[in-house]
Protein backbone atom coordinates (compact mmCIF):
# COMPACT_ATOMS: atom_id res chain seq x y z
CA UNK A 1 0.00 0.00 0.00
CA UNK A 2 0.95 3.28 -0.54
CA UNK A 3 0.55 6.25 1.10
CA UNK A 4 0.02 10.04 -0.51
CA UNK A 5 1.65 13.19 1.53
CA UNK A 6 0.02 16.15 1.24
CA UNK A 7 -0.49 17.58 -2.37
CA UNK A 8 -0.66 13.79 -4.05
CA UNK A 9 2.59 13.21 -4.06
CA UNK A 10 3.80 9.43 -2.80
CA UNK A 11 5.68 9.38 0.33
CA UNK A 12 5.73 5.90 1.77
CA UNK A 13 5.29 2.39 0.46
CA UNK A 14 3.93 -0.26 3.21
CA UNK A 15 4.92 -4.21 2.31
CA UNK A 16 3.24 -6.96 4.55
CA UNK A 17 4.90 -9.77 4.20
CA UNK A 18 2.68 -13.37 3.89
CA UNK A 19 2.14 -15.80 6.64
CA UNK A 20 4.83 -18.16 4.75
CA UNK A 21 7.66 -15.42 5.50
CA UNK A 22 8.54 -13.47 8.48
CA UNK A 23 5.49 -11.74 10.26
CA UNK A 24 6.20 -8.16 9.36
CA UNK A 25 5.29 -4.96 7.59
CA UNK A 26 8.09 -2.88 6.42
CA UNK A 27 8.23 0.63 5.10
CA UNK A 28 10.25 2.54 2.10
CA UNK A 29 10.82 6.06 1.85
CA UNK A 30 9.24 6.55 -2.05
CA UNK A 31 12.10 8.76 -3.47
CA UNK A 32 12.23 9.61 -7.69
CA UNK A 33 9.83 7.10 -8.12
CA UNK A 34 11.57 4.29 -5.88
CA UNK A 35 11.55 2.46 -3.03
CA UNK A 36 14.48 3.22 -0.76
CA UNK A 37 15.87 3.11 2.90
CA UNK A 38 13.26 -0.15 3.76
CA UNK A 39 12.66 -0.67 7.78
CA UNK A 40 10.58 -2.38 9.64
CA UNK A 41 7.42 -0.97 10.79
CA UNK A 42 6.00 -3.80 13.11
CA UNK A 43 6.56 -7.26 13.98
CA UNK A 44 2.90 -9.11 13.82
CA UNK A 45 3.90 -12.34 15.96
CA UNK A 46 2.10 -14.38 17.00
CA UNK A 47 -0.18 -13.56 14.27
CA UNK A 48 -0.37 -11.77 10.84
CA UNK A 49 -1.27 -8.53 9.13
CA UNK A 50 -3.35 -9.05 5.60
CA UNK A 51 -4.70 -5.76 3.93
CA UNK A 52 -4.25 -2.37 5.47
CA UNK A 53 -5.12 1.25 4.94
CA UNK A 54 -3.51 4.65 6.27
CA UNK A 55 -5.64 7.28 7.62
CA UNK A 56 -5.12 10.83 7.13
CA UNK A 57 -3.22 11.34 10.68
CA UNK A 58 -0.65 8.70 8.65
CA UNK A 59 -2.15 5.79 11.30
CA UNK A 60 -1.76 2.31 9.35
CA UNK A 61 -5.22 -0.30 10.40
CA UNK A 62 -4.33 -3.87 9.46
CA UNK A 63 -6.45 -6.37 9.38
CA UNK A 64 -5.27 -9.41 11.23
CA UNK A 65 -4.95 -13.15 12.45
CA UNK A 66 -3.77 -14.39 15.44
CA UNK A 67 -6.56 -16.46 17.07
CA UNK A 68 -8.53 -14.93 20.04
CA UNK A 69 -7.45 -12.09 21.90
CA UNK A 70 -5.69 -11.02 17.79
CA UNK A 71 -8.26 -11.55 14.99
CA UNK A 72 -9.46 -8.20 14.04
CA UNK A 73 -7.85 -4.95 13.27
CA UNK A 74 -4.85 -3.41 14.45
CA UNK A 75 -3.97 -0.31 14.71
CA UNK A 76 -0.48 1.29 14.22
CA UNK A 77 0.67 5.16 14.95
CA UNK A 78 2.99 6.95 12.03
CA UNK A 79 6.09 5.59 14.01
CA UNK A 80 4.87 1.80 14.35
CA UNK A 81 3.33 1.84 17.82
CA UNK A 82 0.47 -0.44 18.33
CA UNK A 83 -2.03 2.25 19.53
CA UNK A 84 -5.21 0.22 19.20
CA UNK A 85 -7.07 -2.97 18.29
CA UNK A 86 -10.60 -3.85 17.23
CA UNK A 87 -11.45 -7.84 18.14
CA UNK A 88 -13.02 -9.57 16.04
CA UNK A 89 -14.48 -13.29 16.50
CA UNK A 90 -12.70 -14.11 13.48
CA UNK A 91 -9.61 -13.04 11.18
CA UNK A 92 -9.60 -9.80 8.98
CA UNK A 93 -8.85 -10.03 5.70
CA UNK A 94 -8.79 -6.95 4.67
CA UNK A 95 -10.90 -3.04 5.98
CA UNK A 96 -11.34 0.47 3.68
CA UNK A 97 -12.61 3.46 4.62
CA UNK A 98 -15.79 4.66 3.21
CA UNK A 99 -19.25 6.77 4.03
CA UNK A 100 -19.25 10.21 2.92
CA UNK A 101 -16.75 11.42 5.23
CA UNK A 102 -14.30 8.57 5.29
CA UNK A 103 -15.49 7.83 8.67
CA UNK A 104 -16.63 4.65 8.59
CA UNK A 105 -14.62 1.67 8.59
CA UNK A 106 -15.94 -1.80 6.93
CA UNK A 107 -13.55 -5.04 7.39
CA UNK A 108 -14.27 -7.73 5.65
CA UNK A 109 -13.20 -11.75 7.54
CA UNK A 110 -13.37 -14.90 6.91
CA UNK A 111 -17.42 -15.21 6.88
CA UNK A 112 -18.60 -11.50 7.74
CA UNK A 113 -18.65 -8.18 6.82
CA UNK A 114 -18.27 -5.80 9.62
CA UNK A 115 -18.50 -1.88 10.01
CA UNK A 116 -17.95 0.17 12.29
Amino acid sequence: MVSTAAGGVEALLYVVDTPDGPKTTRVYDIEDGKAVAGRRFFDAMPGFADGIRCDTHGNVWAGFSGGPGHDGVAVFAADGTLIGRILLPERCANLCFGGRKRNLLFMTASQSVYAL
